[in-house]
């Protein structure tokens, strides 16, 4: 459990817990035969970060899409920021920061001047939208970029102004679709960065993403949608859990594998070997990986190679819904790739 993580857990002992996003039976249909969003039930509370995950076709961007009030649920209800998103629409769009996967971002402008002006469009004073819109591009890294006209900024500066523009008005609660698509690795931490610092700072975020491995990273809980239903729904480390236990892959010394073999079984459950490695389930996961390496070595066994193997977030999304998210290909820690260069923004 993260500091962050164990801080909500303990503020939510010491506080009731109060929902920023709560939706009971939401439904949209288009047609008599087409259903987008099937009666879903979920419940966001203040200070989570959640992630929301779907194949394509899933109903998760219709779902998006009624939460931030720019399609009308056809059944059920949903309160955002303690708002009914269909009566109390306005009051929603007041309280909630939105950033889209598309920014809608004027080339010709500069950084500065679409700060101004989104601080203008939610009626800020002039003297006090200014001082905002300097102060957020400082925090997300543009403050040297500001005067530059936006289409001459990278896709992660992109990135980086939209996110901006979504907290002018300081919103409570923060909606990112897919906010790291399509970025470099370099810019894709950045964000994360930026996430933590806001939900470290009470903003509830409400994330999709098609990367697993971000959801994982980021996530206090995930949701999984799946033919207009919610298919799945938990702490990333509950979801994990529910698709199997960690196992061990070991590549022993030729001719001790017999010998080794015997010995795994005494502390899990065996799994076929594969590509010369002996496996074997362990319900105790890291905690069993110590004994196994004194019992192998006190057998005279020769470890040449050795991992732990934790269920990830995939297993979970294909076991719920049969299919890989489309970023699942795209697993690899951003820290672990080879970073694209991007312009130096300040």
């Amino acid at each position: 459990m993260t500091p962050r993580t164990w801080a909500a857990a303990r503020d939510r002992l010491a506080f009731p817990l109060v929902a920023a996003i709560e939706v009971r039976g939401l439904e949209r249909r288009y047609s008599d035969e087409v259903l987008a969003v099937a009666g879903i039930d979920l419940e966001v509370s203040e200070g989570e970060i959640y992630a929301f995950l779907g194949p394509n076709g899933a109903g998760k961007t219709t779902t998006v899409r009624m939460l931030v009030t720019l399609l009308q649920p056809t059944g059920g209800t949903a309160r955002v920021a303690g708002f009914d998103v269909v009566r109390e629409a306005p009051s929603v769009r007041r309280s909630i920061g939105v950033a889209l996967q598309e920014a809608a971002l004027d080339p010709l402008m500069t950084g500065r001047e679409l700060m101004r002006l989104q601080g203008t469009l939610h009626g800020l004073p002039s003297d006090e939208g200014r001082r905002r819109g300097d102060a957020l591009l400082e925090r997300v890294g543009l403050s040297l970029a500001a005067d530059r006209r936006v289409g001459t900024y990278s896709g992660g500066m992109r990135r980086r102004l939209d996110l901006a523009t979504a907290l002018v008005h300081d919103p409570t609660v923060l909606f990112l679709d897919e906010p790291t698509t399509g970025l470099d690795p370099v810019s894709r931490i950045a964000i994360w960065d930026e996430v933590r610092r806001l939900n470290d700072d009470g903003t509830t975020v409400f994330l999709t993403t098609q990367y697993l491995e971000e959801a994982d990273h980021l996530a206090d809980r995930v949701g999984i949608i799946d033919n207009g239903k919610m298919a799945a729904e938990g702490t990333p480390g509950e979801l994990k859990s529910q698709v199997g236990i960690a196992h061990l892959e070991v590549v022993i010394a030729a001719g001790e594998s017999a010998k080794a073999g015997e010995i795994l079984e005494r502390f899990g459950v065996p799994m076929p070997a594969r590509d010369g490695r002996l496996m074997v389930g362990l319900p105790r996961g890291a905690a069993d990986v110590a004994p196994i390496v004194r019992a192998l070595d006190e057998a005279g066994c020769a470890v040449e190679a050795l991992e732990l193997v934790q269920p990830t977030l995939d297993d979970v999304f294909v076991e719920k819904t049969g299919r890989h998210l489309e970023g699942a290909a795209d697993q690899q820690h951003p820290e672990q790739q080879p970073a694209v260069e991007e312009p130096v923004s300040g």
